[in-house]
C-alpha cells in the first residue's frame, strides 16, 4: 500500500494478496495517519523492548537501573512493543513474586513503567503504557522492623574501635541516616563544618538534600579530619571498599553479641530515634531523602505517644463541661 503522510509518500505491505482486505487495511492506516495515531501504531509494532530500553539507558537512566534491566531483557527484549500486554507483565510479576522479594518487583515493573511512559510521552512510540494499570504495590511488606536500644548501641559502638575507621563511619550512619552507597562516597569537600551541614549530591533517588550536624557528629568528624591526614588524599571521607566494611561490620556485630541487625538497620535505627521523640514524620521524610512521606509514615508506630496530645482535649472538653455545670458537681461525681 501507498500512503500520504504530511505530502510524502510511503510504502508499506499490508500483508494481506486479498484486495478488498488490502483496502480495507489502507483505509484504516489513512484514518490513523488523519488522527495522528499511525505512527505510535506502526512503531509500536516495529521498535522491539531491547530498543526501548537502548535508548531509554543513554538518556534516561537511574543509579539502580542497569542492574534492574538484567532481569527484564531476558523476558521481554525481543518482543515488540505492541505485543507487550498487561496480562502479560502480570504473568511476569506472578512468576517473579515465587523467587523475589515483593520489593525486587516492585523495582523491576516501576523501571518498566517509567520506560513506556517516556515511550509513550516523548518518542510517540506507543499509545498506552501496559504497566500503568497493573497493580504491584507491596506496601511495608518488605519492610524490616529492627533499630538498635541503646544498650545494642553502646555495645556496638564499643566494639568498633578496630578498624579505626569503623567508629567514626557508624556515628555517620547513626547521627544521618545515610545509606552505606552514601556514606562510601561522602567527601570531605560536601561538609560545610562553618555551617555545619552535610550535603547528598547524589543518592538512591537521584535527590541532592542536606543534613544538619549533630554537636557529636561534628567532633567525631573534626576530629577525624585532623587526625587522619591520610583519608584527606583522596578526597573521601572514608575511602574504603564495599568489601572492606562489610566484613569489618560483621566482625563488630559478632563481637557485640547482636544478631539479625543489616548495615541498613542503622537508618532505620536514625528514623526510629527521631519519631521516638517527637520529631514530625515530614521533617524525617527529608532527613532520610525518601520521596513520598508513605515512605516514611512506616515509622510512626513507633511513637503512640504523639497521639496522646489528640486524646488530650476530651479532658480539656470534660474540664470546661465541669466548670459550667451550675451545682459546682465534675461529671464523674454526678456519675457517682
Amino acid at each position: 500500500m501507498c500512503l500520504n503522510v504530511n505530502g510524502r509518500q510511503i510504502r508499506r505491505s499490508t500483508g494481506s494478496t486479498k484486495k478488498d482486505l488490502a483496502r480495507k487495511i489502507l483505509f484504516k492506516a489513512q484514518t490513523l495517519i488523519t488522527e495522528g495515531q499511525w505512527f505510535e501504531t506502526h512503531r509500536s509494532k516495529t521498535i522491539r523492548f531491547k530498543e526501548m530500553v537502548e535508548r531509554y539507558m543513554s538518556s534516561h537512566a537511574k543509579s539502580r537501573d542497569p542492574h534492574t534491566i538484567k532481569k527484564l531483557l531476558p523476558a521481554f527484549g525481543e518482543l515488540r512493543l505492541a505485543e507487550i500486554t498487561t496480562d502479560l507483565v502480570a504473568d511476569y510479576r506472578n512468576e517473579r513474586l515465587k523467587k523475589v522479594k515483593p520489593a525486587t518487583v516492585y523495582q523491576e515493573l516501576g523501571l518498566m513503567r517509567r520506560m513506556f511512559n517516556v515511550a509513550r510521552r516523548e518518542w510517540k512510540w506507543v499509545k498506552d503504557n501496559p504497566v500503568a494499570d497493573l497493580s504491584f504495590s507491596v506496601g511495608t511488606r518488605n519492610f524490616r522492623d529492627r533499630w538498635l536500644t541503646e544498650e545494642e548501641e553502646y555495645t556496638l559502638l564499643r566494639n568498633a574501635g578496630n578498624p579505626w575507621w569503623l567508629y567514626p563511619l557508624l556515628m555517620v550512619a547513626l547521627h544521618t541516616g545515610m545509606r552505606k552507597g552514601e556514606i562510601l562516597a561522602l567527601r570531605w569537600q560536601d561538609i560545610d563544618f562553618r555551617r555545619r551541614i552535610l550535603t547528598i549530591h547524589k543518592s538512591k533517588t537521584n535527590m541532592k538534600r542536606g543534613i544538619p550536624l549533630s554537636d557529636t557528629l561534628t567532633s567525631v568528624l573534626l576530629d577525624l579530619k585532623q587526625n587522619r591526614k591520610l583519608f584527606e588524599i583522596s578526597g573521601r571521607v572514608f575511602p574504603i571498599s564495599d568489601r572492606s566494611l562489610r566484613q569489618s561490620y560483621n566482625k563488630a556485630l559478632e563481637r557485640s553479641g547482636i544478631e539479625n541487625f543489616t548495615f541498613h538497620d542503622l537508618r532505620h535505627t536514625f528514623a526510629t530515634r527521631l519519631v521516638q521523640n517527637g520529631v514530625d514524620i515530614y521533617s524525617v521524610q527529608k532527613l532520610l531523602g525518601h520521596t513520598t512521606v508513605s515512605m516514611t509514615l512506616r515509622y510512626t508506630h513507633h511513637y503512640p505517644e504523639s497521639l496522646r496530645g489528640s486524646i488530650a482535649v476530651l479532658d480539656k472538653s470534660i474540664t470546661n463541661l465541669s466548670q459550667s455545670r451550675p451545682d459546682g458537681l465534675t461529671t464523674s461525681q454526678k456519675m457517682l
